[in-house]
């Protein structure tokens, strides 16, 4: 089977920032910097963006790009007769997890858009947003059919193929993306008031470094925001053509990742401050404390719409990069076409999916993980665990299993003191925070 290119270097690049772009930059990005001081959380951030995201972005997707082949099958390919291959399956089994609560809160999202849509979330509804919010999540079937209208969506986009269907959809939607996010921070940043929550967000409070959850924090936001560790940045690598080269690609993913949650902090704190809500509101800022400060906001209607818009087009950017981890995998075991292949593992998510959405109504009380619901529990799983496995073992198969110069050809630093640096980030940074990341995750530190 002949494998399916980009057609451009930018296509790729579009495709991996939609990747990157998604919940985890404007609706996440925005209450962890909420509860983590605002400033020094954001420049803490940046740093680590700096450090461990660019590096290890590079490192996976020039394994990809080497192999050309999936998450998997990369390892056994450069790293034959080993059990190297393994680690792939952290990839496989995060993808299945994280797609399946992350569709869900993305067809809230496409509730929330159509309600706008309707004019029903123009004003407050009768039971305010946070009493509409629980009754909408708890509902039987009502958000499912919303996470199904997602997962249809994402599908199609992924059986139309890596040229004709992600890279033709982020060429779309990254652009318009950026577009809405910057007009709505102008908007925001109009407001009276405004300049407060620009002071939250770059103007450091220093008595916020002594706290050391401060930096796990940045640490982790930086990690998960740029997709790293999942697979789905290596699925995307072996798509590449051997002609494209990689540091500027990867630089160039890592800042415009960094401005889509910069730009997303505009958008929201501003607004927060003007009408005086706090802005460690936590995971309901979104869908409970932003949209009364809509209904507030002159022409707060369209604002909501068009927000709930750009968030539509970030979950979307965010599970084509997600499906195609595990149809990658199983188009090449089980010799599927691309078209049955994304169906199947679609559906298998979206079952999934259908119980992290009952996990807030009938099924409240189940609690697979101490106290945490099953979304939350899924997102343990994936994103503390899987995920820093699954970025340690493509650190350690670059610092340790390669030798030097096969590291340095492979991501097209040859000859480059720069490369120098980046080969040593990567074979001794990256590992101990990665490490850390994950110690502190599971409350051993």
């Amino acid at each position: 089977m002949v494998r399916e290119k980009w057609g451009t270097k930018l296509g790729f690049m579009l495709a991996a920032m939609g990747s990157a772009v998604g919940l985890g930059n404007i609706w996440r990005f925005s209450f962890v910097a909420g509860n983590s001081g605002g400033g020094a959380f954001l420049l803490l951030y940046l740093t680590f963006v700096i450090l461990l995201g660019v590096p290890l972005l590079l490192a996976e997707v020039s394994i990809g790009r080497k192999a050309e082949s999936d998450v998997v099958g990369s390892f056994k390919k450069l790293a034959p007769n080993t059990p190297w291959y393994l680690t792939g399956f952290f990839g496989i089994a995060s993808s299945f997890l994280i797609l399946s609560f992350y569709a869900v809160v993305a067809g809230w999202a496409i509730f929330y858009f159509w309600n706008y849509l309707n004019g029903s979330y123009f004003s407050s509804p009768e039971v305010g947003y946070e009493g509409a919010f629980g009754q909408f999540i708890s509902h039987s079937w009502h958000p499912i059919a919303w996470t199904a209208l997602f997962m249809i969506l994402t599908i199609i986009i992924v059986l139309s193929g890596v040229k004709k269907g992600i890279e033709a959809a982020n060429k779309i939607f990254m652009p318009l993306l950026a577009l809405i996010l910057i007009g709505l921070a102008f908007f925001s940043l109009s407001l009276d008031g405004a300049s407060e929550g620009v002071k939250f967000l770059f103007q450091p409070d220093w008595t916020a470094l002594s706290d050391p959850s401060i930096y796990i924090a940045a640490l982790g936001q930086a990690f998960f925001s740029l997709s790293l560790g999942m697979g789905a940045m290596l699925t995307y690598g072996s798509y590449l053509r051997k002609e494209n080269k990689l540091p500027s690609a990867a630089l160039g993913i890592g800042i415009m990742d960094t401005f889509f949650a910069v730009i997303s902090g505009l958008v929201i704190f501003p607004a927060v401050f003007a009408f005086g809500i706090d802005s460690s509101s936590g995971p309901p800022l979104v869908f409970i404390t932003l949209p009364s400060i809509f209904e507030q906001m002159p022409m707060g209607g369209i604002v909501g719409l068009v927000f709930f818009f750009a968030l539509i087009l970030a979950s979307l950017s965010s599970s084509v990069s997600i499906l195609e981890v595990p149809t990658a995998y199983f188009m090449r075991i089980l010799g599927w076409t691309r078209f049955a292949t994304s169906v199947v593992m679609g559906a298998i998510m979206f079952v999934m999916g259908i119980g992290v959405s009952l996990g807030f109504g009938i099924w409240s009380g189940v609690t697979p993980i101490g106290d945490l619901n099953i979304l939350d529990s899924m997102d343990y799983i994936a994103s503390n665990i899987l995920l820093p496995l699954g970025g340690l073992s493509m650190a350690l198969l670059i610092g340790w299993y390669f030798s030097k110069s096969e590291a340095l050809e492979a991501t097209d630093f040859t000859g480059s003191g720069i490369g120098q640096v980046w080969y040593y980030l990567v074979k001794f940074v990256a590992p101990v925070m990665i490490i850390l990341i994950f110690l502190n995750k599971l409350g051993v530190i």
